[in-house]
């Protein structure tokens, strides 16, 4: 078994290898404006996933996953060399589509927003159903009003006597 903490250093080192390989050997005209988010690795160190985003319409993105497919064998064997392990680690390349989820979630947090402004609205002309104090209180304008308690047995609670 594999050690975590390797896994994770191993896969950073991938994504920067990635990123570095990207932007200063491939020359590929397809290649948008790229940007390697993250790289995950399994734990035999065989695959690695590298995710990337890319600034562009459908075109643009399809036209850079096309160009690192091309750039594939260059990619790993820089990748092989570079992490010294016995087994170069195939890679494979899926479009990051973090933009997509971060409008999704300001579209859900909008109409949150818009939701709680309306039941914000509805609750100000509010009032409760019952009465303001819906609990019975009790009326202690004499001091020695009950000496028997809730279930009718004297408590032993004598007003103005002495006990001795």
């Amino acid at each position: 078994m594999t050690d975590p903490a390797k896994v994770r250093r191993h896969a950073e080192r991938v994504r920067e290898l990635v990123a570095s390989v990207v932007r200063t050997q491939i020359k590929d005209p397809r290649l948008g404006m790229i940007t390697i988010t993250d790289a995950r690795i399994t734990a035999d160190l065989r695959e690695a996933t590298v995710f990337y985003t890319v600034l562009g319409d459908a075109a643009a993105q399809a036209g850079t996953a096309a160009a690192l497919e091309s750039a594939n064998g260059l990619l790993r064997s820089t990748v092989g060399k570079a992490l010294g392990l016995r087994h170069s680690p195939s890679l494979a390349f899926v479009h990051d589509d973090v933009s997509e989820h971060a409008k999704h979630i300001d579209e859900l947090l909008a109409s949150a927003r818009t939701a709680d402004a309306e039941v914000q609205r509805l609750a100000a002309g509010a009032h409760y159903a019952g009465d303001p104090q819906p609990y019975k209180l009790d009326d202690e304008t004499d001091g020695d009003v009950d000496d028997l308690g809730a279930d009718g047995a004297d408590d032993g609670v004598v007003v103005g006597q002495d006990r001795r």
